[in-house]
C-alpha cells in the first residue's frame, strides 16, 4: 500500500482540495445546520467488512454525516445490509436513528462532496492517502465491495495492485493477498431508474460476500 498519513480521516476544515474547500464553505454559507465537512467512516475498525462508495451525496452524507445517509442509494445499501445481517435496526435516513452496522464499516474514496457528484483525478488521488490509512487499520479486513469503479479504482491503487490486473466489472471478485474485491454498479439512483442497476442485482453482490464470510 502507498504510504498513508498521520490520520485516517481528514480534519473538519481539510485545505487539501481548493476546489472541494471553496463548495464545502458555500454549503456552511447556503446551509449552516448541514455537516458540510468531510464525511468520517461509519463503524468500528474490526470489522472484516469494508464498503467503499464514490463521494458524499450534497443532501445525504453531506447533510447528515454519516455515509449514504438521507439521499436514495442509502434506501438500496442500508435495505441491502440489513437483509445479508451486515446491518441491524431500523434505517431511517438520520444518522440518529438508531442503525448500527454488523462486521461492516462504511467510507468513502473522496471524503467531501464534489461539484455535481463528480470528484476530479486529482481530488481522488489526494484523498487515497485517507484510504489507504483507513485499511491498514481494519486489521481484521478480509472483503471489500467497491461501488462503481471510480471507487472500485481507488481501492486497487490504494492495496498496491494493477488495474489492469483487477478490471472493474459488476459482480467481479478479485483477490489481493487477504482481502477478497467484491464489484458493484453503484447503487445510485440515476442507475437504479435506467435498469443498469437492479435491486437483484445488487444483492446478489452481498450474497456471494454473505456465503464467503461465513
Amino acid at each position: 500500500m502507498a504510504r498513508s498519513p498521520q490520520k485516517p480521516a481528514p480534519g473538519r476544515d481539510c485545505p487539501l482540495c481548493p476546489r472541494l474547500v471553496a463548495f464545502r464553505n458555500e454549503a456552511r454559507g447556503l446551509h449552516p445546520d448541514w455537516h458540510n465537512a468531510p464525511v468520517p467512516s461509519f463503524s468500528e475498525t474490526s470489522a472484516r467488512l469494508l464498503i467503499v462508495g464514490l463521494a458524499p451525496g450534497l443532501r445525504g452524507a453531506n447533510r447528515t454525516g454519516r455515509p449514504f445517509t438521507g439521499d436514495w442509494a442509502g434506501d438500496l445499501l442500508y435495505e441491502t445490509l440489513i437483509e445479508y445481517g451486515f446491518a441491524a435496526g431500523t434505517y431511517d435516513e438520520r444518522p440518529d436513528d438508531g442503525l448500527s452496522l454488523v462486521d461492516c464499516r462504511i467510507t468513502n474514496a473522496v471524503r467531501c462532496v464534489p461539484p455535481q457528484n463528480k470528484p476530479t483525478p486529482s481530488e481522488i488521488n489526494t484523498c487515497r492517502t485517507f484510504l489507504v490509512a483507513s485499511l491498514e487499520e481494519m486489521k481484521n479486513l478480509r472483503a471489500i465491495v467497491a461501488l462503481g469503479r471510480i471507487a472500485h479504482e481507488s481501492v486497487v491503487r490504494a492495496l498496491g495492485s494493477k488495474l489492469s490486473a483487477m478490471p472493474f466489472a459488476h459482480g467481479a471478485v478479485h483477490e489481493a493477498g487477504p482481502v477478497r474485491l467484491y464489484d458493484s454498479y453503484h447503487c445510485s439512483r440515476y442507475n437504479t431508474n435506467t435498469g443498469v442497476l437492479t435491486p437483484k442485482m445488487f444483492k446478489d453482490v452481498f450474497k456471494a460476500l454473505q456465503k464467503s464470510l461465513a
